[in-house]
């Protein structure tokens, strides 16, 4: 078995054992490998079949470039501009408890205490540089149809997540991007009447890093859901 071949992954162990990747070899990734996860990837559902979705790869050289725009505009507190709103405006429970709590085991795996804001900032710029993947994928949702593509781009993005563990690829969707389309355009040629709504960083992932061996919780199934006979 070559290097680039896998073992195949069932659904079930590749939606287990996906997660947000924050560190990856430096090893580039093959067009071909990412054209393969893309063309899984494009079975997804979509209402009506409009498969609202348009996808920008970022390797190599314009990676690198793209990466330190971003970073060099957030460093220096540039202005956002988010093509449509996130987060809330007001974070409530238990939302607001999950989120820090997030926050907290991310800190904590990288070593960071909670006082030492230079070191928590400079992580945080770690998003616009793709945690060093060798891919960037930004995912893009035409303007011409209504809110129900973000659904459709929810599932599509979920797709590309399953389809790049199957090939022993990690990722990490990165909505931070979103907020900056207009740096994104200095670098990339984005489809015209598009709005970003996210990108996914992808690569092969550093074992021995220790943020990628921290795992979020998830509640239980009856902590969602209502059951009605």
């Amino acid at each position: 078995m070559s290097e680039t071949e896998t073992t195949p992954v069932d659904v079930e162990s590749a939606i287990r054992n996906r997660y947000s990747a924050r560190a990856f070899l430096d090893r580039p990734v093959d067009t071909e490998t990412i054209r393969e996860v893309l063309d899984i990837a494009r079975w997804s559902p979509s209402g009506v079949n409009a498969q609202p979705w348009n996808v920008v790869v970022a390797t190599g050289e314009t990676r690198r470039r793209l990466g330190e725009a971003l970073t060099a505009h957030v460093r220096s507190g540039g202005p956002e501009s988010s093509q449509y709103s996130y987060y809330p405006e007001e974070w409530t429970e238990p939302y607001l408890g999950r989120r820090r709590a997030c926050g907290f085991q991310l800190y904590g795996a990288l070593g960071i205490e909670r006082s030492d804001y230079e070191a928590r900032s400079e992580a945080m710029l770690r998003n616009f540089d793709f945690f060093g993947a060798p891919a960037a994928l930004l995912v893009y949702m035409t303007d011409h149809i209504g809110g129900g593509g973000m659904a459709d781009i929810g599932m599509f993005l979920q797709s590309v997540m399953l389809a790049a563990v199957g090939k022993g690829l990690a990722t990490c969707p990165q909505a931070a991007i979103a907020f900056y389309p207009d740096v994104v355009a200095t670098v990339l040629e984005p489809p015209a009447d598009h709005s970003l709504i996210c990108a996914i960083s992808m690569g092969w992932p550093d074992p021995d890093a220790p943020v990628n061996n921290f795992r979020t919780e998830r509640v239980e199934v009856d902590e969602f859901t209502l059951w009605y006979d």
